[in-house]
């Protein structure tokens, strides 16, 4: 199962087009408000009901714990202990993490861009405790996946679809959303 974390402040664009990617290429994916309330609101006003509360999971099957950024959401994120343990014990067991746009600086905090290649939105290299920053819009190292912003939302979807489900089914989901004719 993956799961999406939601806090106020989180940019819609890359939360919600990560999790309909995962989504299409058959991956399930649960949406997880961290505050009691399911309801949260994305940093453009835009409000979205999540599956579930972080207190409402007993995060027992995950395979993917992924962290959207915008602002505030990101740093509301790196301030749940909760989520930070989980991240932690998660990251530990070789389960993926990912992260995009100010997000990756949560994996930062807590120390696992240490010696890994990663990306973020511009200006928040400084976060990345110990990685080799690109700005490239995806990178993967391991089992850290990060992306660089909102136009990374698709590709970082692929990617996780790639390794969670199939290549084949990446590349068909690429095709089918017509992803192909924007690199040409």
């Amino acid at each position: 199962m993956t799961y999406t974390f939601l806090a106020a402040g989180f940019e819609e664009v890359e939360a919600l087009t990560v999790v309909d990617v995962l989504r299409r290429a058959g991956e399930p994916v649960t949406t997880v408000s961290i505050t009691d309330n399911p309801g949260v609101m994305g940093a453009h006003n835009i409000p979205v009901t999540s599956d579930n509360t972080f207190a409402g999971v007993d995060f027992n099957d995950v395979t993917v714990l992924f962290l959207p950024g915008g602002m505030p959401g990101a740093t509301n994120l790196d301030a749940h202990e909760g989520l930070r343990q989980l991240i932690l014990k998660c990251a530990a067991e070789g389960k993926v993490i990912a992260a995009i746009c100010a997000a990756p600086l949560v994996l930062g905090h807590l120390g696992l861009t240490e010696g890994k290649t990663c990306t973020c939105y511009p200006g928040f290299e400084t976060e990345l405790k110990g990685a080799n920053y690109t700005a490239a819009l995806v990178e993967v190292d391991g089992n850290i996946f990060t992306g660089c912003g909102p136009a990374a939302g698709l590709e970082l979807g692929y990617v996780l679809a790639e390794r969670l489900v199939s290549k084949t089914v990446a590349d068909q989901l690429r095709e089918g959303m017509q992803y192909n004719k924007l690199k040409k």
